[in-house]
């Protein structure tokens, strides 16, 4: 018997030590700022962006805001009538490779807030719930000082762990609609791939909480044979959504979408549906 008992203490000390690993590594799994390839030279000169600095406790970070497009100059857009969608981008990205493909937004008449997450490219600090929400709260107190935005027609869009910050203030900010693409319930939810307990997630970002308490409308949009962050947290969320929306398209992660015309195409339903723009 004693033999036996020797076996379960080491295992017990193994299993120990493999989760303090884990729990002080977690950070550079959820946030892998220093895999992206970046250099501070490389900062892209995009018509349009007006930049700004957010003050946070962790130090200042990178803001980009883009107006929309008066697509008809003779008739100058009233102060307060602009929609603006707040963007949260993926944890191996930067805001400087997603400007170009969210400017169809404000060719449609709606502004976009980039919001880097602490310590990712120029930003100062370093990344966790906690700091992101509080780049994201700055942001959005920013955004609505603007006189040239209504805030009331805020979007909070989030891909992948972009979900996560954005749900993080749509529990503490009002906005008047939600869109995930490609995120999670949670991150306690991938600590099984781990075999490591739930209560060791430092940074939890619960969104399947947030949804099922939202009361706007949700788009969630996930790939089917999304290899990263399964179908069935899309299906997750979108049962959990008071007023939700699936869209699932034939597609992994990395790839979603498949086609950027679709997408755009079935956000700008979805906003009209809303009645968030005409």
């Amino acid at each position: 018997m004693q033999p036996f008992i020797k076996i379960i203490a080491w295992a017990f000390l193994f299993y120990s030590a493999y989760c303090c690993f884990l729990f002080f590594i977690q950070r550079r799994i959820i946030f892998p700022r220093s895999h992206i390839p970046y250099s501070s030279e490389d900062e892209k000169i995009i018509s349009g962006v007006e930049k700004v600095w957010l003050d946070i406790p962790s130090g200042k970070t990178e803001t980009w805001f883009m107006p929309p497009i008066n697509i008809n100059p003779s008739k100058p857009v009233p102060a307060k009538s602009t929609p603006v969608v707040i963007f949260g981008h993926g944890n191996a990205e930067l805001i400087d490779f997603c400007a170009e493909e969210l400017k169809f937004f404000t060719r449609i008449g709606i502004g976009v807030l980039l919001i880097e997450y602490p310590g990712y490219g120029r930003s100062e600090g370093s990344p966790s719930q906690k700091s992101i929400t509080h780049a994201f709260n700055e942001g959005y107190k920013y955004l609505v000082s603007r006189k040239d935005v209504d805030p009331h027609r805020i979007i909070l869009f989030g891909r992948s762990l972009g979900g996560g910050a954005v749900c993080a203030l749509a529990s503490n900010k009002p906005s008047c609609a939600l869109i995930l693409q490609s995120s999670f319930t949670s991150v306690k939810s991938f600590t099984a791939r781990f075999l490591a307990p739930g209560f060791m997630v430092r940074d939890p970002f619960d969104n399947l909480s947030v949804v099922s308490r939202y009361a706007g409308p949700v788009l969630i949009i996930h790939g089917k044979n999304d290899d990263i962050i399964p179908f069935s947290h899309g299906k997750a969320l979108y049962e959990k959504c008071l007023k939700g929306k699936l869209i699932a398209y034939d597609c992994s992660h990395n790839d979603c979408p498949p086609d950027y015309a679709i997408l755009r195409k079935d956000i700008v339903a979805f906003l009209t549906n809303a009645g968030i723009i005409p």
